[in-house]
């Protein structure tokens, strides 16, 4: 069990996360009780059409607005943006960013937490590729792309972080703050460019092995756009 008198806000965007949400709020809701740590999970919900919004708003009711703060936004406005809207609500003293479609499970929120205090990190990320980490549920070609992409850009970049795409980390939120009011990217791209830039601004990362899953309802959002953006980005982050 994991004590502490911080508190830990959640960032979940979400966008056609009906059947996913109420089981990942009930996880993280166990999660933090059994260790005994304050939370509050801020979900930013882009207009999703399947209702996800409405499930939320029961979700509320459930848990009490102190817990689950709910700030839609009218459209589909981009992963990155949604971080930066959600972060203006956070009220906790550390943030974690995850997914809403089950990848991350919440299992391993204490893991971070316990490393975070093991020696005052700035970041923790979650890592498929370091110690036991791993991905389950991608067919080879998704694998593929993925292990790739970070290949890729641990050759161009040297950021010492073995997961850049990942996007299961824990902040302290003034570290957060300050590293995305100085990120451009919005897409698939952002979560590489903070690990980049928080680098780069001296900030301390560690890693924990996570075990990701691929999303349990609906379907991936990563097309050939994303994958291009992505390129673009760690060209772009070679001459920061």
């Amino acid at each position: 069990m994991v004590t502490s008198q911080a508190k830990y806000s959640i960032l979940l965007p979400t966008y056609n996360e009906r059947r996913n949400l109420p089981v990942l709020v009930w996880l993280l809701h166990r999660t933090f009780t059994e260790n005994n740590l304050d939370w509050e999970i801020v979900i930013v919900d882009d207009a999703s059409p399947d209702g996800t919004l409405k499930v939320a708003q029961q979700l509320q009711k459930l848990y009490t607005p102190q817990r689950i703060i709910l700030k839609p936004r009218a459209g589909k406005l981009g992963l990155g943006t949604a971080y930066v809207y959600g972060l203006q609500y956070a009220t906790g003293n550390f943030v974690v960013i995850m997914d809403a479609d089950f990848s991350h499970h919440p299992k391993f929120i204490a893991d971070m937490v316990r490393t975070q205090k093991s020696a005052d990190y700035d970041i923790v990320t979650g890592t498929r590729y370091a110690g036991n980490g791993g991905v389950f549920g991608w067919d080879l070609k998704r694998k593929l792309i993925s292990r790739g992409a970070n290949l890729f850009a641990d050759t161009a970049l040297r950021p010492g972080v073995s997961d850049l795409t990942g996007s299961f980390r824990l902040y302290k939120k003034e570290v957060l703050q300050k590293v995305i009011a100085a990120t451009e990217s919005k897409g698939y791209s952002f979560q590489m460019e903070l690990a980049v830039r928080a680098k780069k601004m001296g900030y301390r990362i560690a890693e924990v092995p996570i075990s990701f899953v691929d999303r349990l309802y609906g379907e991936s959002k990563l097309g050939q756009e994303e994958i291009a953006e992505y390129l673009k980005g760690v060209l772009k982050l070679c001459f920061i």
